[in-house]
């Protein structure tokens, strides 16, 4: 079955917009609040939760605006998941988009998911 496309966004006020990008793109940040260990060899970044482990590679990056992972193991090639940085105009803030893909019955287990992990990337934000 084909998956759809998703788009969600979260709002970061009083953030630094490199610490929050640091959160998107480097182990460190990552392992704050993704997965629990990542490394990167080469353009690929190996996530390891518990016993489970999988490898994304970066399809492309705009650095301090955007970074899009595809899973390599993933059957169509043509699912990502990607993290946008925007400015909010009114209030200087910085938001956050996530574009991800899911399978339909499966889309609000998804939001739901990241919408925990961005509770624990606020969090380690100290937000």
């Amino acid at each position: 079955m084909k998956k759809e496309k998703f788009h969600i966004e979260y709002v970061f006020d009083k953030v630094s917009r490199r610490s929050l990008w640091n959160h998107l793109t480097t182990p460190p940040g990552l392992s704050a609040w993704f997965a629990d260990d990542v490394i990167i060899k080469d353009n690929t970044y190996t996530f390891k939760w518990d016993k489970d482990e999988q490898e994304a590679e970066v399809v492309s990056i705009k650095p301090e605006i955007s970074v899009r992972y595809r899973w390599v193991e993933e059957e169509d090639s043509n699912t990502y998941f990607e993290f946008m940085l925007h400015t909010i105009e009114l209030t200087g803030g910085t938001s956050l988009e996530i574009t991800d893909f899911a399978e339909p019955g499966e889309k609000v287990d998804s939001i739901d998911l990241w919408d925990t992990q961005i509770e624990e990337l606020k969090r380690t934000l100290g937000i």
